[in-house]
């Protein structure tokens, strides 16, 4: 029988999963309990993440798409890294009940998943990383969108700034923290020879301009580079975490410890310092700081340091709606032109005052209140998060990627800023979602329930300060001889 036009499934829909008898019933926006169980909460959370989260990862790569409809094949390195961190950050909370029906496999191995296909990913491009080292420019890097599906490269190096240093060394720190939790991502020498190549691209990040995290480069989008203190704050960050870390965990030996060159670790360090509390020589303060100095990189050893900057941040980004990324962003607002990849001199002055405001920021200033012992900021941003939530038709809370003003309000928001509503973008509706911010809202939640503690999440302890660190050498085998068999030895004295 022949199918009509409308029945034509598209492809990103085919490799969508379907719902499984095994699977829970879904609740519709029912109201939980006071008195819940563990089970009942992990359950709760455990939906969401089956719902938002695993329902959109690729079965052949184990990437997470940039867009969650149409036919966009996109993944970017830096979103799927955090949707593996909120399924594993669940599975860590599951390792606390005896019976967790599968679960705690299923999250850990969807996180493998991911991080084996980054590690794809990124091999394939090999030849890259031996140009970088021998000649570190914009078009010798490893690319930063990948096909979701096959692993093959997207967009070329004029048509998209490729160069992020700070997803490479995001890749490494949660890779030290997930094998220090006990997963097993790293299999062969390959792949130990492979990481070691990619620390030595990293130790270089403090000579490096890059585009950033927003993939953008200078504040004013005209296609040039600039040295970012978020790039070489995850950098150094990164290098700290795995520097004689062994990646194949307890089973490991010497060969397939990582080491780092200490000159250029401290070169990394101090080029963090003279540049904070700013972000660039373009940008003033940066949202993009904020993953820097607090989850999940912690670079800053400086605790004044981190004040200042974190207080700049708050002062100058905070909105009703979430924090704006910098100063005169145009990103996504209505006079930006979607029609043309850079801005001409001076345009973004145009965006003063109405740049978008994104709540994911509120969920990384719940997760710094719980790592430094902060309930009353903890209970803050919540109260500040909880408005802008949209929810599914099934109930789970969907994260929106930024709220913006319409064009109709634009003059009135310039002449009284914080005068006019702003509206949420498309994400959350019709299964359009933003994967990074429900990735964090998982992990934030968890950590704000205490269903996690922050030690569980950073198993290495970055988040404990310097002075209070204890100097553990992993430079050889973890390997321990462990007594099987214990022996009692009675001696009779009566004699």
């Amino acid at each position: 029988m022949a199918c009509s036009p409308d029945a034509v499934v598209s492809p990103s829909s085919a490799f969508l999963r379907s719902g499984s008898v095994y699977e829970p019933l879904k609740s519709i926006n029912l109201p939980r309990p006071d008195n819940e169980t563990l089970w009942d909460k992990l359950d709760h959370y455990y939906r969401i993440v089956k719902s938002t989260l695993l329902l959109y990862q690729s079965p052949t790569t184990g990437l997470f798409p940039t867009k969650t409809c149409g036919g966009d094949q996109k993944a970017k390195i830096q979103d799927s890294l955090y949707c593996a961190a909120g399924a594993w950050a669940l599975a860590l909370a599951y390792r606390r009940i005896d019976d967790d029906k599968g679960r705690t496999h299923e999250l850990e191995h969807s996180a493998i998943k991911c991080m084996r296909g980054i590690l794809y990913c990124y091999m394939r491009q090999a030849d890259k990383v031996q140009q970088f080292k021998q000649d570190p420019r914009p078009t010798t890097c490893l690319h930063s969108v990948f096909n979701v599906h096959t692993g093959d490269e997207l967009l070329s190096y004029e048509e998209y700034g490729h160069l992020q240093i700070n997803a490479v060394s995001l890749y490494l720190l949660y890779l030290v923290e997930m094998i220090s939790s006990g997963l097993q991502i790293i299999y062969n020498t390959d792949e130990v020879s492979f990481i070691q190549n990619l620390v030595f691209c990293v130790e270089r990040v403090y000579r490096v301009p890059d585009f950033g995290v927003w993939e953008r480069g200078s504040k004013y989008n005209n296609g040039s580079t600039e040295l970012h203190s978020s790039s070489v704050g995850l950098a150094k960050a990164a290098l700290e975490a795995i520097n004689g870390f062994n990646l194949f965990g307890n089973q490991g030996c010497s060969w397939s410890v990582i080491f780092v060159d200490l000159d250029a670790h401290n070169r990394n360090r101090q080029t963090l310092c003279s540049l904070l509390p700013r972000e660039s020589r373009s940008h003033n303060t940066d949202a993009a700081l904020l993953p820097c100095i607090s989850y999940p990189a912690f670079a800053l050893d400086d605790e004044v340091l981190f004040s200042q900057t974190l207080d700049k941040v708050v002062r100058k980004l905070k909105g009703k709606y979430g924090f704006k990324r910098f100063l005169r962003d145009g990103y996504r607002t209505s006079l930006e032109d979607p029609n043309r990849c850079y801005y001409k001199p001076a345009e973004i002055k145009l965006f003063d005052g109405i740049e978008c405001e994104f709540p994911i920021f509120f969920l990384y200033m719940m997760i710094d209140g719980v790592f430094r012992g902060n309930p009353k900021q903890v209970q803050e941003y919540q109260d500040l998060l909880t408005p802008v939530l949209h929810h599914t038709t099934e109930g789970y809370p969907v994260v929106p990627k930024y709220y913006y003003v319409p064009a109709d309000f634009v003059e009135y928001e310039k002449n009284n800023p914080g005068s006019q509503k702003r509206f949420p973008s498309n994400c959350g509706r019709d299964g359009k979602l933003f994967l990074w911010g429900q990735a964090l809202y998982i992990i934030a939640k968890l950590l704000a329930d205490e269903l996690i503690s922050p030690k569980d999440i950073d198993p290495v302890q970055r988040y404990v300060p310097l002075k209070d660190q204890r100097n553990v050498s992993m430079r050889f085998s973890n390997q321990k001889y462990f007594l099987t068999t214990s022996f009692v030895q009675i001696i009779d004295t009566r004699k």
